[in-house]
């Protein structure tokens, strides 16, 4: 029957079958359309504000398996020194998993302790690191909890330094986003992580059971597969399966996206359909100005007036084409009296959209506010008010007499 169709008729059917085809079944993805991928739990976050662009079940308990390490650096940063010389304990080199195969009594600075936690994902490095700084790992535990609270990650419970499964041991895509922001903002941390190719020391180790491991490469390959990739750490056991937190910059925005339970076949890619969608589809706007004026307080036993400030800007990512409207409102904590420091906090300003908090900026006094003395006060206010009075009472006195003379003249 197509033999004998008119050349016409042929060609009108050509047409309409293409264009069905771009109506229904496009050559491109809709650019707005929700990220597609194989992990269980998912979340994108604007490592500026922390505001969750895109979630997949981020309160759900999981296995973060060695994405537990970001917590571990981020204390060992806080309460070690980088130059520390760190003894390694026979516990340690007997851990499971991926190591570096520290030995006994060997000793390592912490900062190549930390490059072997975070680029070769060693767990003998992380145990280390944990009984040197708390002297043992349930000790060590006990800080991860504390710190993880502080943070805000509040659905997470950790019991080792290094991520190895434990039922009491886990933590949601959203802690870990978190937890993850704010050791970015540590740039020791974050030229760890970004660090591809690294050689520690080991003088002390023994080269007669040979050569011990001093070349690190990094585990994390997204640092290489993604533009703007800067870390931060991949993990796994066969209870987690494969958990990746990325975090990348792209014109001045930085993202980090979590994914828990993956497939090893797709991690990278679904990492990079995830943070492709937070770029391509939000724009970020300046809602808060850093230093900006939002108000003028008196301050109690204070001498006069003073300015409140914003102490950081802060960004807000709305939907291409879809700004929303954010409002403010101002939260002065109860309590405030002088003295004040310059820069010392007083407040913050609660950021609102459609009814939901979506932000807070801490407000800080420039200048410092000095208290009134309480005796001094009360002669001051004594003096003054005795001048006030004098003065006026010298004011009436000296408009009588002009009317005294007037009359006299009269």
């Amino acid at each position: 029957m197509g033999e004998n169709m008119p050349g016409k008729t042929r060609l009108f059917l050509l047409i309409y079958v293409f264009i069905l085809g771009i109506v229904f079944f496009p050559l491109t993805a809709d650019a707005g359309k929700e990220p597609d991928t194989t992990a269980e739990a998912v979340v994108l976050m604007n490592a500026g504000s922390g505001q969750v662009l895109y979630q997949k079940n981020m309160s759900r308990h999981m296995y973060p398996a060695s994405t537990t390490k970001i917590l571990t650096a981020v204390i060992a940063l806080e309460k070690g020194n980088l130059s520390d010389k760190v003894t390694v304990v026979r516990e340690s080199c007997l851990v499971d998993g991926s190591r570096i195969g520290l030995q006994e009594g060997e000793k390592l600075t912490l900062e190549d302790l930390l490059y072997a936690l975070m680029m070769a994902s060693a767990n003998d490095a992380a145990d280390s690191i944990a009984v040197h700084l708390s002297g043992s790992v349930e000790n060590f535990a006990d800080l991860m909890n504390k710190k993880a609270r502080s943070i805000g990650a509040l659905d997470s419970n950790f019991t080792n330094p290094h991520g190895l499964t434990d039922p009491r041991h886990y933590s949601t895509a959203y802690d870990l986003a978190l937890i993850t922001r704010y050791a970015m903002q540590n740039p020791v941390f974050r030229k760890i992580v970004g660090t591809r190719i690294k050689k520690i020391s080991r003088p002390e180790a023994d080269r007669s059971i040979g050569p011990p491991q001093e070349d690190l490469w990094n585990h994390n390959r997204f640092l290489s597969r993604y533009q703007g990739a800067i870390g931060v750490k991949t993990g796994y056991t066969v209870k987690s399966g494969q958990c990746l937190v990325a975090a990348a910059e792209r014109d001045g925005r930085e993202l980090i996206a979590v994914l828990l339970n993956d497939q090893g076949s797709t991690l990278y890619e679904d990492a990079r359909i995830i943070l492709d969608y937070g770029f391509d589809n939000f724009a970020s706007d300046l809602v808060v100005r850093k230093m900006e004026k939002v108000t003028t307080i008196g301050v109690s036993r204070g001498i006069g007036k003073v300015d409140v400030y914003t102490g950081s800007p802060f960004y807000y990512d709305s939907p291409n084409g879809q700004k929303k409207q954010i409002k403010r409102s101002i939260e002065l904590y109860s309590g405030i009296k002088a003295p004040l420091a310059a820069g010392q906090e007083v407040g913050q300003l609660v950021l609102t959209s459609e009814g939901q908090e979506v932000g807070r900026v801490k407000l800080l006094v420039t200048q410092p506010v000095q208290s009134f003395p309480r005796k001094g006060g009360i002669i001051l206010i004594t003096g003054l008010l005795f001048t006030v009075v004098a003065r006026e009472a010298y004011c009436v006195a000296k408009r009588r007499r002009l009317r005294r003379r007037r009359r006299y003249r009269n």
